[in-house]
């Protein structure tokens, strides 16, 4: 993938994680706030960073955003300015708007004014723990629709040995139950791995299924194993 042009606004824990993460990926990252301290806290982290308004057109204009392939703006807080961010941005031009909401009310309102993705980490994060708090070996969890969704699976002890047809998975030429989408051992990754594929304690399958299915995956899959 080649390397892009990300501006990211608003250098909270949110907006330093990601322009450290998107930096050190290879990617040119400039990092805009209005407060001098945050500023130099991700000198050395970051292609550029540099103190101005976000609200301020003229002041985005002269940085160049314009060029850039990607904006994200991490304001969450002060809603006004996460709005006028966006709008501005839109008119300034700027490919993909990127922009995280505190809420689903400013979530609705950044979608209507066109912003290209709307995330909402505490939401995301809270539906991840949900699906991993009574089910100790689903270690991740992605939502793709509202009842569907991946997991990255860790066999447990009591599995080790077994196939994952005997676990109750299925591979991706299946219509239904839970699809193996890749079996990962150690360094060794899997692609559609084979229903007779033999799993040792630690390996890791992702999978991907309807939610009901994902959550009795590890009680009722060990528990028919020990009466068998």
């Amino acid at each position: 993938m080649a390397n892009k042009q990300v501006a990211v606004i608003g250098l909270g824990r949110f907006g330093v994680s990601t322009t450290r993460t998107l930096y050190n990926l290879g990617h040119d990252v400039l990092a805009i706030d209005k407060d001098d301290e945050r500023v130099q806290s991700v000198l050395g982290q970051c292609t550029y960073a540099v103190s101005a308004e976000c609200t301020n057109e003229s002041a985005l204009r002269d940085l160049g955003i314009q060029d850039y392939d990607v904006a994200i703006i991490t304001i969450e807080t002060n809603v006004a300015d996460s709005v006028m961010a966006c709008v501005l941005l839109k008119t300034i031009g700027v490919n993909t708007i990127v922009a995280r909401a505190r809420d689903s009310l400013h979530a609705n309102t950044l979608r209507r004014i066109g912003v290209d993705r709307v995330i909402q980490p505490e939401e995301e994060m809270g539906t991840r723990l949900a699906h991993s708090l009574f089910n100790t070996s689903v270690e991740e969890y992605l939502e793709i629709t509202n009842n569907y969704g991946v997991s990255r699976y860790r066999v447990p002890e009591k599995l080790a040995g077994t196939t994952l047809e005997e676990i109750g998975f299925t591979n991706s030429r299946d219509s239904y139950g839970i699809t193996a989408v890749a079996l990962c051992k150690g360094r060794k990754v899997t692609l559609n791995p084979p229903v007779n594929s033999k799993v040792d304690s630690g390996d890791f399958v992702i999978v991907a299924a309807l939610d009901s299915d994902l959550e009795t995956l590890d009680d009722s899959t060990v528990d028919s194993m020990e009466e068998a």
